[in-house]
């Protein structure tokens, strides 16, 4: 299967965020968690002059909160990481979301009042935007694509097996600080932000769980006396796939107070200030998601979604039922490469059907 992020077809752009920052000194916040709507840019949408400024104009694009744009600016290679986190997580949860009646949709109207719930849905923008930034930043680092920081040096790797430190690896330990400084300490005052904390860490702490030793062998006739070993982060997908996981296992910890209220005899008490979200890998919410199955402030429903028979055409039509059109595709087929470099590719041509969600 290709990979879902080519499905996309989002190559030719990139995702710029208008962030809004909480009211209070203590609250940031950045990536898909922010207010304001998407907008989708081209690459070369910043001006060529001035290059060396380039990034303080990216960064007031972002409309970062004061300390969140003096870290932007202090650093050249910091605002196009923050982009590139960004696209990352948005394209990362559109795929991971793509056969869900809730497929990521990122349009402000939705994605903001979501944002003032706590779904589930909430709960994985939450995780997915500190771990595209954490992500970003230590594979920025071993890039060489920052100033104030390079490759992980991991001084207490062990030495065994007669490894030897080198390579360059993912600069983790960076990533984590600047994230913590970056988003700084939110406010504790009530559930929803702990909560919100809570699955802000969970993004960064499955990044963490993630970094695997890598080595490559040395030696004559490839002998491997010795390995060169670093550290490196898995790819994002697999990042992405785990945290829909933990989406799909989320814990229901409270209910929400937030614009609606529940009947008396269906809420649970919330907790005090006192007492502890659970310490778990688990992402938590603390109230029931809506079906996405018809349009409301949260999506615009499923109808004439476009679903896969045999794999979720029950589900994410909600029972109404779905269409099938036929319609001819032509697409190159039985490819020969002719020389060196040259590819010949017959047109075929053949019916193929198309389903889509009953309104």
């Amino acid at each position: 299967m290709l990979d879902g992020h080519l499905l996309l077809g989002w190559l030719s752009f990139t995702v710029i965020v208008y962030l809004l920052s909480l009211p209070g000194p203590s609250a940031a916040y950045f990536g898909l968690t922010g207010n304001e709507p998407l907008s989708i840019l081209p690459l070369n949408s910043l001006p060529e002059e001035n290059v060396g400024r380039a990034h303080y104009k990216l960064c007031d694009r972002l409309k970062l909160e004061k300390k969140q744009r003096r870290m932007c600016r202090r650093d050249p290679g910091v605002a196009e990481t923050l982009r590139e986190a960004i696209t990352m997580s948005a394209l990362e949860c559109q795929y991971q979301f793509r056969f869900e009646r809730w497929n990521c949709t990122l349009e402000g109207r939705h994605r903001a009042n979501i944002l003032k719930r706590g779904f589930k849905e909430t709960a994985f923008l939450y995780a997915i935007s500190s771990a595209g930034l954490t992500h970003a930043m230590a594979k920025a680092c071993s890039a060489g694509r920052m100033e104030r920081c390079t490759c992980d040096e991991a001084p207490d790797l062990e030495n065994r097996k007669a490894w030897q430190w080198g390579g360059c690896g993912d600069n983790l330990k960076y990533a984590n600080k600047f994230v913590k400084d970056f988003l700084g300490k939110r406010s504790n005052k009530d559930l929803r932000a702990r909560v919100d904390m809570h699955n802000t860490n969970v993004g960064m702490k499955v990044i963490k769980a993630g970094v695997e030793t890598t080595c490559k062998c040395h030696g004559v006739s490839g002998s491997c006396t010795v390995q060169t070993c670093w550290r490196q982060l898995l790819p994002f997908h697999e990042i992405g796939k785990q945290l829909k996981s933990r989406y799909e296992a989320s814990v229901k910890v409270g209910s929400s107070t937030n614009e609606q209220q529940q009947p008396p005899q269906q809420q649970q008490p919330l907790p005090g200030l006192n007492d502890q979200i659970p310490r778990t890998m688990d992402l938590l919410h603390i109230e029931d998601s809506p079906s996405f199955c018809r349009p409301s402030k949260y999506s615009s429903g499923t109808a004439a979604r476009k679903c896969y028979k045999d794999k979720n055409c029950d589900a994410i039509c909600c029972g109404r039922g779905h269409n099938t059109q036929s319609r001819e595709v032509t697409r190159p087929c039985q490819c020969q490469v002719r020389w060196c470099c040259y590819v010949e590719c017959k047109q075929c041509t053949q019916r193929e059907e198309v389903y889509t969600c009953k309104g």
